[in-house]
């Protein structure tokens, strides 16, 4: 699909027509030299429950148990091997961020999950073929502990797969109660005295928001009446939230991005974000894009195209489900460069996104990106980027990461009844705001608003990079 972006004037416009919520915390200092909130300690086992055993899911749960081991390191994971800079630049203050705040240890997670197929997680990883056989062969005695409960599925939202582990209801609301019983029975039988629920499955067919989606009320009733516009995801988040489980979507799907969700999060504390996980051809736009805008750098175009090989790609491969996707993507560059304010430099610019399943490549994805710019007088030029990545081994420590900054909202009183923890958008191509707010792309400013806010929780004060003060 391709766009051209709209006129100033049409954004505002729609922005203005959506309602707004006020978001309202106690005891929020925005100067971050005082804070007045709680954060629980992360006392006991944490077990992360996922929807979609995947290439993605056991990549993350194998890579946790081999570093648990000691047999690698959490490369990629902030929560792990980051720092936050606390005071002035002169005061030598850069504790690991697992060490400023109290999260979870690796050595307290356990698993569950649910997918279609019956594969344990040794038998699934391998089938993925992302990691190396020898590795997982170390794993095997703890991933083949990892068995799938049965997945609520329907083939009209994700036509490319099936698979036989499937619940059966008379309706939707009888799936949702399923669900609800095996997070109870996860909950009691692996100790866990905290849960979190992480979206890895598959992407579902493009929808829009129905009347259903509007209000608890509403959309159990949908429930009860087998709507078709609620989609399996819906089953999972909606059973999750009512657990009080935090939930994270990591595919594009509509998921938890309605009014419904948001009303459960806030009634029962129990924190969502963004869409769609931030791995490889959006993370680099999101790091390029910035750069352009920051140098006054004209845009004229920008294709992207994408060949992959994993289930993803067999998914992606339905027209459905690739709309699903693109509109998640198409959405990065606009918020970022704002054509409202730099017509002339991004008003006109044109954004094509292609995705090709291609078996040979596996999860080896290779994402070719043609960018067209202009500069002084308006000279063109053009960035060519071909970024042969691999989705999952991008995707497995977002999803750690996430696990353990949901459970530390679900543990700090002032996030957890906010409902959506934007201070998350740097792990999203879809950030989730509060209707009327206009998300953030911006990797560096997401960044810089995650350990803002890590700084703000904690009453140390936070960072401008202003400078001045140095130069009193």
């Amino acid at each position: 699909m391709a766009t051209r972006n709209k006129s100033a004037k049409t954004e505002t416009k729609t922005a203005a027509k959506t309602p707004r919520m006020e978001v309202k915390s106690e005891g929020r200092a925005h100067s971050g030299s005082k804070h007045s909130g709680t954060i629980q300690p992360a006392k006991g086992k944490l077990g992360v429950m996922i929807p979609g055993m995947g290439a993605v899911a056991t990549t993350f749960v194998a890579g946790v148990e081999a570093i648990r081991k000691g047999l690698a390191k959490p490369i990629g994971s902030l929560t792990q091997m980051g720092t936050v800079r606390l005071g002035k630049r002169t005061d030598g203050r850069s504790p690991k961020i697992k060490e400023f705040v109290p999260l979870a240890g690796l050595d307290d997670l356990v698993f569950t999950g649910w997918d279609i197929f019956e594969d344990n997680m040794y038998e699934a990883a391998s089938h993925a073929g992302v990691l190396d056989q020898r590795l997982l062969d170390q794993l095997k005695p703890f991933l083949s502990t990892v068995t799938p409960r049965a997945a609520v599925f329907d083939h009209n939202y994700v036509k490319k797969i099936d698979g036989p582990n499937v619940k059966k209801g008379k309706t939707k609301m009888d799936l949702a109660e399923q669900l609800r019983d095996d997070i109870r029975d996860f909950k009691k039988t692996s100790g866990a005295s905290r849960l979190v629920t992480m979206w890895c499955g598959s992407t579902e067919s493009y929808i829009a928001a129905t009347e259903a989606h509007q209000s608890v009320k509403s959309f159990e009733k949908a429930l009860r009446e087998n709507d078709e516009m609620i989609a399996p995801s819906m089953v999972y988040a909606y059973a999750s939230l009512m657990e009080g489980v935090p939930f994270a979507n990591g595919a594009p799907n509509l998921t938890v991005d309605l009014p419904v969700m948001l009303e459960l999060s806030r009634q029962n504390e129990a924190p969502i974000c963004g869409k769609d996980f931030k791995t490889g051809q959006t993370l680099m736009k999101t790091i390029l894009a910035p750069g352009f805008k920051a140098r006054m750098l004209g845009l004229n175009g920008w294709f992207s195209t994408n060949i992959l090989g994993n289930r993803d790609g067999e998914v992606l491969d339905d027209p459905g489900s690739f709309k699903t996707k693109e509109e998640s993507k198409l959405s990065v560059l606009e918020h970022i460069l704002q054509p409202e304010l730099y017509p002339e430099l991004y008003g006109d610019m044109y954004h094509k996104v292609r995705i090709n399943y291609y078996p040979p490549r596996g999860d080896n994805k290779e994402g070719w990106d043609n960018i067209d710019i202009f500069g002084w007088l308006g000279y063109p030029m053009q960035i060519k980027v071909d970024f042969l990545c691999r989705d999952s081994i991008l995707a497995a420590p977002i999803v750690l990461d996430l696990v353990l900054l949901m459970d530390l909202a679900k543990r700090t009183s002032e996030l957890r009844g906010l409902g959506i923890q934007e201070w998350l958008s740097f792990y999203f191509k879809s950030p989730m705001t509060v209707p009327g707010l206009y998300p953030e792309h911006d990797l560096f400013i997401q960044l810089m608003k995650l350990k803002n806010t890590l700084r703000h929780l904690k009453g140390e004060e936070l960072i401008t990079h202003l400078g001045l003060e140095y130069y009193d």
